[in-house]
């Protein structure tokens, strides 16, 4: 068993198990928190499934969580490691069920003011446009062989079909097309699950949000992204549907009958993996990207409907209802990078888990216009919470293979949350502070209530004092809408 004491303080906000602390572990276990937070964690099995973790075949440096850790399937949410190719392993449990669930953030020209005599109506008119629910399908109906191409196209694909701008891919995640993606390599299921719910919400933690920038912390960073102070914005929060979770369900059943074959032996089976340059996972990896695509269409297509929604409602009535991107990113994914280590360039397989991409000033990857100021990272909070926007830094490129925590981790499981929270009773409370509440069920509602929730402002107050992200802007919401 491994508890918050064998988790040794080496620096302000970072606490570490060394490799010598069990026989099987290949790196050691570092967690970014804050004396609270690291209490927080002894109830669950997010510091033993971290630990697990730095045994998997080819890790390299050290296994990471961030501060938002909670238990998760193999990995805790929050996970990070990194596997040098060509034979350390990819896991589908350092991806997660949900493949590449994100958030996209539009912005406005608005501010608070114009908006909120018309702020019911929109709420409703994005809740009747945008699918929400447990399996519920959307209206974009997909032609033969059309799904292929958009797994393997992302958000070109969208941009074809008259969904996405120029603008939009380009303040997208890897412009929103992750190369490589093979449809063939998704089974029919995934396929069939998949083909109906392109633009559609989903239930759970998924969620749209219209909100407020109530501070703005870095006036350069913000400014270059259009952000600032009193203004709407909106968030997207939701990921590849069905089909990102059968893809998952198909290669865990996979790698479970293949993983003896390259002598892999783990301390938990649900961090069952294969090597990188197996065919196994190759296949994973090729499934994967496709069901990543995937993802990055259904929140553009979503954008689409968010657009839709303010010109229905505000058009004449403002003088300017347009939302542009400030930047969509990915927190369920494993990408391969190369990341200097020891001082030499190593090609890696960076697993990010309930994780967020966070490349600091002078990354190639990132559009030109955030290419000196950092990526922006976007954090959402629980439901009727803060939010906040960071920026990537140079630290995080050195200390956590360019990454950082991507909301604010659950503390209660969805079942206890059910339980112990008047689902009527804090829809009332979220409408009274003026929030305006559209949700298809009650307890679909007390899952996700803040008390379930870490404070996501001491979370991200950990990874901006350890310097692994920085904060630029808060958003404070105004309307929820959700599954």
């Amino acid at each position: 068993m491994v508890n918050i004491h064998d988790f040794k303080q080496i620096e302000e906000y970072v606490y570490e198990v060394p490799a010598s602390f069990r026989e099987d572990m290949r790196v050691p276990a570092r967690f970014y928190a804050d004396a609270v937070l690291l209490e927080g964690v002894k109830n669950d099995r997010s510091l033993e499934q971290l630990v697990n973790t730095a045994t998997l075949p080819g890790a390299v440096k050290y296994a990471l969580a961030m501060p938002d850790i909670h238990q998760g399937y193999g990995f805790p949410i929050g996970g990070v490691v990194a596997t040098q190719l060509p034979d350390g392993v990819i896991s589908p449990g350092g991806v997660g069920y949900d493949i590449n669930c994100g958030v996209r953030l539009l912005a406005t020209h608005l501010e608070q003011e114009e908006i909120s005599p018309y702020l019911d109506i929109l709420a409703s008119s994005i809740y009747a446009n945008c699918p929400s629910g447990v399996g519920k399908g959307g209206n974009i109906k997909l032609k033969s062989g059309e799904l292929d191409r958009l797994m393997e196209l992302g958000s070109t694909w969208a941009l074809k079909r008259g969904f996405a701008t120029e603008d939009d891919l380009e303040h997208t995640e890897e412009k929103g097309c992750l190369e490589g993606a093979d449809a063939d390599k998704v089974s029919p299921r995934a396929k069939d699950r998949g083909k109906g719910q392109v633009g559609t919400l989903g239930a759970g933690n998924h969620f749209i949000e219209i909100d407020v920038v109530d501070r703005v912390l870095d006036e350069t960073a913000a400014g270059r992204m259009g952000l600032f102070e009193k203004q709407i914005a909106v968030q997207i929060h939701c990921g590849s549907r069905g089909l990102g979770h059968q893809v998952c369900s198909d290669y865990v059943k996979r790698f479970q009958k293949s993983i003896h074959r390259y002598g892999l032996n783990l301390p938990d089976r649900e961090l069952v993996c294969a090597p990188l340059s197996s065919p196994e996972g190759e296949d994973y990896l090729a499934a994967m990207k496709g069901a990543a695509n995937y993802a990055f269409v259904n929140r553009q297509v979503l954008a689409r409907h968010i657009r839709h929604s303010f010109e229905q409602t505000l058009a004449g009535k403002v003088n300017n209802h347009h939302l542009y991107q400030i930047y969509d990113i990915a927190h369920n994914m494993a990408k391969v990078e190369t990341h200097i280590v020891d001082g030499r360039p190593l090609k890696l397989c960076v697993h990010r888990k309930g994780a967020t991409r966070a490349f600091g000033p002078g990354t190639e990857e990132l559009p030109s216009a955030y290419r000196d100021i950092g990526q922006p990272v976007l954090v959402p909070g629980s439901m009727g919470t803060a939010s906040w926007v960071l920026v990537g830094t140079q630290n995080s490129m050195t200390q956590t293979f360019g990454s950082t925590c991507h909301g604010a981790g659950r503390s209660m499981s969805r079942k206890k949350a059910k339980k112990s929270v008047h689902a009527a009773g804090l829809r009332d409370q979220l409408e009274s502070r003026g929030i305006h509440v559209r949700a298809g069920s009650l307890s679909g509602l007390a899952e996700e209530a803040p008390a379930a929730y870490k404070d996501v402002n001491r979370v991200v107050d950990v990874v901006h004092g350890a310097g692994i992200a920085r904060k630029v802007a808060r958003l404070k919401p105004v309307a929820v809408i959700k599954g």
